[in-house]
Parts: structure tokens; sequence; C-alpha cells
């Protein structure tokens, strides 16, 4: 029984504190995301624009998510905070784009 004192919290340094805290903060905050859904009227270029513009992709980001939509059917374009995709997605479906937030 000698290391059970060790464990318990009053015994944890401030940095594991502080980690455990970080972690338990990091739990609360919900993550939504922007799911893109794939359609037969966008074209490529479009999609890839639309990405770098309102969901601040870098080109690369973007020509790999339009072609993960094209052959999967979706892709997941952007993770965040609801206040934070909300006002994106709404760009995304004003510029002609299938998306919603999850």
């Amino acid at each position: 029984m000698y290391f059970s004192y060790m464990l318990s919290p009053e015994y944890m340094s401030v940095k594991e504190k502080i980690s455990e805290e970080l972690l338990l903060e990091e739990q609360v905050v919900k993550q939504n995301e922007i799911v893109l859904f794939n359609d037969d009227v966008n074209t490529f270029d479009h999609v890839i624009d639309t990405l770098i513009d309102v969901c601040d992709h870098t080109a690369e980001q973007a020509e790999q998510c339009s072609l993960i939509v094209h052959y999967n059917g979706k892709c997941t374009v952007k993770t965040g905070e609801y206040k934070d995709l909300k006002p994106r997605c709404s760009k995304l479906l004003q510029a002609g784009l299938n998306a919603e937030i999850v």
C-alpha cells in the first residue's frame, strides 16, 4: 500500500494537474464537422476554389477533398465548433455545394 498515496489527487504534480484539466476541457468542447456531398452539377474547379475560399484549405487540401467527395460520395471538409462552422456551411450552400454540419 506504499504507492497508493502517490496516486491520489493531492500528490499530483502541478504539471499533471494542468494536463488533466486540459484533457477535461478538450472533452467538453463539442467538435462538429462540415460534410460535403457529391453532386453531378459542380465542377472540380468550382469545388476546389470554394473550399479554398470558405474553409481556408490549401490548394492541395481542396483538391484532395474534391477527389474524396467524387469517389466516396462525401468528405469531412472542416472540423470545429458549431459557431465557426455555421457561417462556413452557409457559404458552401450559397455557392451551390451540398453540405451539412454533423
